[in-house]
């Protein structure tokens, strides 16, 4: 399968679609996914994992599109709370279809490897980091983890924090708007996320998730399809 791959730039922002579950996955359509996002997250925690292995493409039918692939660990959201081993495993079999990958940041010690596979494909990938609780260091650890990121080779750090109240989310605007050493994807999770999603974008949010289907993938998530159409409204895209 041959696909785009996507150029992170900051003040670019890009519409990731994400699917919550398989039956939406099976579901989606190349047409529908055009419109909703500009991007495509495969979330291989939530599909068989075991028929992943053994050589199933559940997502070949949007063959031609940008496809990011996850592998989520389970203390940051994942599903079925996979080891170390069989989370990479899932990625390299993502490999000859991905456009991107996404690797936590706590485990990127792990995957030394599979970096350097990426590497010599010509691959990018995001760090990623959750926060689902809305811890109060959150904010001051954003920083670090982004240089953090950056020193570990990612093109992108991708951190989402649970937000409490306003001025949670002022806080996580700022550091989007202040950037760091590569482009940031910054977003909020529970009631204030679509506010969050927006404003990031605004700022230079490089990608910011939506669902496609009938499942989010993180609390207070909306649509890929209604957030592509805000964030063009609110940035002129």
């Amino acid at each position: 399968m041959s696909s785009q791959r996507p150029v992170l730039k900051p003040y670019q922002p890009l519409v990731v679609g994400s699917f919550g579950n398989a039956e939406s996955l099976a579901a989606a359509s190349i047409a529908e996914a055009r419109v909703a996002c500009d991007l495509i997250e495969i979330r291989l925690d939530l599909l068989d994992v075991e028929d992943i292995l053994t050589g199933s493409r559940p997502w070949v039918h949007l063959e031609g599109l940008p496809l990011l692939f996850t592998a989520r660990r389970g203390d940051e959201g994942g599903a079925g709370d996979l080891d170390a081993g069989k989370r990479l495993e899932l990625l390299r079999a993502s490999l000859p279809d991905a456009a991107i990958i996404d690797i936590e940041l706590a485990s990127v010690d792990v995957s030394g490897s599979l970096k350097e596979e990426l590497r010599e494909q010509g691959l990018s990938w995001v760090a990623s980091w959750h926060d689902f609780e809305g811890r109060d260091d959150s904010f001051g650890r954003i920083p670090e983890l982004a240089a953090e990121a950056a020193k570990a080779g990612a093109s992108c750090f991708k951190a989402a924090v649970r937000l409490h109240d306003l001025e949670g989310l002022k806080k996580l605007v700022a550091l989007q708007k202040a950037g760091a050493e590569i482009p940031l994807a910054l977003m909020g999770m529970g009631p204030l996320a679509p506010a969050s999603r927006v404003l990031c974008a605004q700022h230079g949010g490089v990608l910011n998730y939506g669902y496609i289907g009938n499942a989010p993938t993180a609390p207070g998530q909306w649509s890929a399809r209604l957030l592509k159409e805000a964030i063009a409204d609110s940035v002129g895209i």
